[in-house]
């Protein structure tokens, strides 16, 4: 009988070590449990909340460019920086057409053309004078769109031609001695053939 009161007391000295041992297991799990969740929030946050640094770290991704590029982008930089606004005779703007219907050439079968297209120019200057002459920017539009085919302009690279020519036709100069337009790209903003 001796010995019975020896296993007793090992078996109560056991449950308060296995309790404590439970008591650390779960904390170690709970400890990683939270550190995963908080670097599940920190990675899968968005990082727009500092812009610059974005820009920077975008330019860092993309490697290195030739020179002038570089210098180029540069030289934007520091303006939006500094008080985050470009100077309006360079800025980009971007001047919206009214939607276009037009009749396509027939392909054997008659089709229409419904397209929404902007217009990306240096300068908010140069913006309001293309709005001003909107008319006679809006025929050349009309006049290039009614020589194409529903065949040429359906494809992603046909898209990219037509884009290429409005382009063209919208650089030319208004006046018969004026400049060409500073125009840098055409969107399409909607595109419809049926």
């Amino acid at each position: 009988m001796a010995q019975e009161p020896a296993k007793t007391a090992g078996a109560a000295e056991a449950a308060p070590k296995s309790k404590k041992k439970l008591i650390v297991i779960l904390a170690v799990v709970l400890a990683l449990a939270a550190g995963g969740g908080a670097a599940a929030f920190f990675l899968l946050k968005k990082p727009e909340a500092h812009p610059a640094k974005a820009k920077h770290s975008e330019k860092a991704e993309e490697g290195h460019e030739d020179a002038a590029e570089g210098e180029a982008a540069e030289d934007e930089a520091p303006e939006e920086e500094a008080g985050g606004h470009a100077d309006p005779k360079t800025a980009l703007t971007y001047v919206p057409f009214e939607t276009f219907t037009v009749n396509l050439l027939p392909d054997p079968d008659d089709k229409f053309l419904q397209l929404d297209l902007t217009v990306e120019v240096k300068g908010a200057e140069l913006a309001e004078k293309m709005k001003a002459q909107m008319p006679a920017l809006r025929n050349r539009v009309l006049l290039l769109l009614t020589s194409k085919k529903a065949s040429d302009i359906s494809t992603p690279e046909g898209k990219a031609q037509l884009s290429a020519e409005l382009l063209t036709d919208l650089k030319k100069p208004l006046a018969a001695h004026g400049k060409p337009l500073k125009v840098t790209q055409v969107l399409f903003t909607s595109f419809v053939i049926q």
